[in-house]
């Protein structure tokens, strides 16, 4: 369990016990029970991490709500969205291993996070990681009920895959964007789990640069 389970389920059993004695046991109980609540939200399960090469994992526990083209800054990529409710395991994992280059985080609206339009207007953390000639980009995207982004790990760490890099609190939706040759193995429905769902794989660096030297010689020879 994370310590914000501990914390909050702390604060709740000694306002229960509060609560009982000085005015009724009924209510005492009901924050027993909110306790209880909190303390099984911030759960922290270990999870088996895939080892195939190329695999890309899910960032949070969820549903997948989106699998589609976008394009970001001009060039045409892969995005994942997946939507996480308030029963879910809130705890984020990096979906690759490689070196964290960026994470930019961003102060916005609480819409809701099953919204399209979240992805550019809520509250977020964006961070771009970078291994094995790939660059994967994850968004942590407040929802209407999360109220706060944590994010544990800084610009130039080195992160495995399926490593716990932070939470978002109460409600709310991860996406993961890769470049338009990763084969996605998920879609739309599917329920996944944090480190241990495979989203997708990422093709090898040599295969990418091979297809793209053939298609600059086809270029050369139709020129």
């Amino acid at each position: 369990m994370l310590r914000d389970g501990y914390y909050y389920g702390s604060v709740l059993i000694l306002a229960a016990v509060l609560v009982g004695w000085l005015a009724t046991p009924i209510w005492g109980v009901v924050l027993l029970l909110l306790a209880a609540f909190f303390m099984w939200f911030f759960r922290d399960p270990d999870r088996v991490i895939p080892s195939e090469s190329g695999a890309v994992v899910s960032p949070a526990d969820g549903k997948v709500t989106s699998v589609a083209n976008i394009n970001v800054d001009g060039e045409s990529v892969k995005s994942i969205s997946i939507f996480l409710n308030v029963f879910n395991v809130h705890v984020n994992r990096s979906p690759v291993s490689g070196i964290i280059r960026s994470a930019k985080y961003e102060a916005g609206k609480f819409l809701n996070a099953m919204n399209p339009a979240c992805a550019e207007h809520n509250e977020r953390n964006t961070v771009t990681i970078e291994g094995e000639g790939h660059r994967v980009i994850f968004k942590q995207i407040a929802g209407l009920l999360a109220r706060r982004i944590v994010f544990t790990k800084k610009v130039g760490d080195s992160v495995r895959r399926g490593e716990r890099v932070g939470l978002i609190k109460f409600g709310s939706r991860t996406d993961v964007i890769l470049n338009s040759s990763a084969e996605v193995s998920v879609k739309v429905g599917d329920n996944v789990k944090g480190g241990s769902s495979i989203l997708a794989f990422l093709k090898p660096v040599e295969v990418e640069l091979a297809g793209v030297s053939g298609r600059e010689q086809q270029r050369k020879s139709n020129g």
